[in-house]
């Protein structure tokens, strides 16, 4: 007869591939806990500076589209023919990058 792990979880005790995954899911569970408890919260300024981060990664391109778009209304004397669209496309850049950023961060914070 096999010995438990530490943990005691018994991989060998049941062949029913039910109860070996969901064996398998409560020791990952067990070790995300583990793990979550070692690792300090990030400070209140830490996540305060996260979010100037992800506000300026979107404004900033917004406004830049905005501003090329009403330069470009004025020289062109065209109303908001080009404001518009460009508000939205710097918007929409402003958020993919925002959206790559904390991705970015979220695989290094699991390293």
């Amino acid at each position: 007869m096999t010995q438990p792990s530490p943990d005691g979880i018994d991989p060998k005790r049941d062949a029913d591939p039910d109860t070996d995954r969901m064996a398998r899911a409560a020791w990952q569970a067990v070790q995300r806990e583990r793990q979550a408890r070692e690792e300090p919260e990030p400070s209140l300024g830490a996540r305060l500076g996260q979010i100037g981060i992800l506000g300026w990664t979107i404004v900033v391109p917004t406004l830049l589209g905005l501003v090329l778009g009403h330069w470009l209304d004025r020289y062109f004397n065209t109303g908001v023919f080009f404001s518009a669209p460009l508000l939205m496309a710097g918007a929409a850049v402003g958020l993919w990058s925002a959206w790559k950023w904390m991705h970015r961060q979220t695989r290094r914070d699991r390293q």
